[in-house]
């Protein structure tokens, strides 16, 4: 993580975190790729990356089609984890643990939307069912129902893995690869005089570098990034909490990701259970604010977890954090690709939650059309720069 070892590079990465590190892999895996690739990283312990505050799940529950090819090349990518690292027998295989997620409907409307999800989903090759209150109630006989009318429910690819050891291996297999990792971060960028192309960035070391292609994989911070280069991004960071709890009474079975109408979502982690949610006034926050609202657990996640699961009336916290959404205030969509104008720009960035999840398909996809200037194995334009300036947002209504 020392100082550049060039002073021109074919891609630098702004951004070392789970899709700078996915990119700068699937890059060193693309035929047709050999150029350089720089990862700049402006803290490579990577405390305050939402990355390492994820709760590392994955879901086929969306309801457009590109979202459901994504998540679905993410749990093949996780089921198959060192096949896809070259067969390495250091790579340790990963297991999705799949109890699924469970979206409980109080409302006639909201059962429609889930029914018609489903039909999506299915139609795509998802395993997801569309539940009435007394199969949810046979198949989970500790939830109280009386107000819900129905859930979608898909236990096949969907729940939890090992996001962290996924980050971790494709950092190693980058820099074995040849990727370079440099601890600094970028400053400026110089643009071309018809400002069609990113000529260089400027580092806070002083040292400036020249680019072929530059990608940014920011995070929470892709506005700061953007505007380096005169571009506006509507991505904020936005806080999410998380909470680990041990039960008096535990359940005698997995628990499913429930979505609760109230907005709290609650699982089984391993011998213990996890609950999060967003804050009911959940406004853009600065880039260094994680400051802990512990009001959250007694007012909100709590009453809701117990009266949804009344074995929960009887729990004790035992770890707590809140990370950063990279929040898409447009339509909480992940942005992907070159801006139409600033034709070597690359957008990876407004995740809004999605993020670990749909790293191995957007390093990808992001691979190709660096290399090809196409998509060839999922098609992400639907997710587009050019959606914000022309106002069409890209609709997605399963959003937690």
């Amino acid at each position: 993580m020392g100082a550049a070892a060039r002073s021109s590079y074919d891609v630098v990465i702004i951004g070392g975190a789970m899709h700078g590190s996915a990119l700068a892999w699937w890059l060193t895996r693309t035929p047709g790729f050999d150029g350089s690739i720089l990862v700049v990283e402006r803290d490579p312990s990577y405390e305050f990356a939402s990355t390492s505050h994820t709760n590392s799940c994955i879901r086929q529950q969306f309801t457009n089609e590109a979202n459901i090819r994504v998540s679905q090349f993410g749990a093949e990518f996780i089921k198959n984890f060192r096949d896809f690292m070259g067969g390495d027998p250091d790579v340790p295989h990963l297991t999705l643990q799949s109890f699924g997620y469970l979206y409980l409907a109080d409302t006639p409307e909201f059962a429609n939307t889930l029914h018609q999800a489903q039909q999506v989903q299915a139609a795509l090759g998802a395993q997801t069912r569309h539940m009435t209150r007394d199969q949810i109630a046979a198949a989970y006989p500790f939830y109280a129902l009386d107000d819900i009318i129905a859930g979608n429910h898909n236990t096949v690819d969907e729940g939890y893995f090992d996001g962290g050891t996924m980050f971790d291996w494709f950092k190693r297999m980058a820099r074995r690869a040849g990727v370079e990792y440099i601890h600094d971060e970028v400053t400026a960028m110089t643009l071309n005089d018809n400002r069609t192309e990113v000529q260089s960035v400027t580092l806070k070391s002083g040292v400036t570098l020249s680019c072929g292609t530059v990608v940014n994989a920011s995070g929470p911070r892709a506005l700061a990034t953007a505007r380096m280069a005169g571009l506006d991004l509507p991505v904020y960071p936005r806080k999410r909490y998380s909470f680990v709890f041990d039960a008096a009474h535990p359940l005698d079975r997995d628990l499913p990701l429930t979505i609760d109408p109230s907005g709290v979502h609650v699982r089984s982690e391993g011998k213990y259970y996890l609950a999060g949610c967003p804050p009911d006034d959940d406004p853009d926050v600065t880039y260094d604010d994680f400051g802990f609202d512990h009001s959250l657990w007694l007012d909100k996640v709590w009453p809701a977890i117990a009266t949804r699961i009344p074995a929960f009336e009887e729990v004790k916290v035992i770890n707590e954090w809140v990370g950063h959404y990279a929040y898409n205030t447009f339509d909480q969509n992940v942005i992907v690709g070159p801006h139409p104008v600033l034709s070597n720009f690359i957008f990876v960035n407004g995740f809004s939650g999605h993020g670990l999840q749909q790293a191995p398909a957007i390093g990808r996809g992001v691979a190709e059309w660096i290399t090809y200037r196409e998509y060839r194995s999922i098609d992400l334009s639907a997710f587009a720069y050019d959606r914000i300036g022309a106002q069409k947002s890209f609709l997605e209504k399963a959003i937690i």
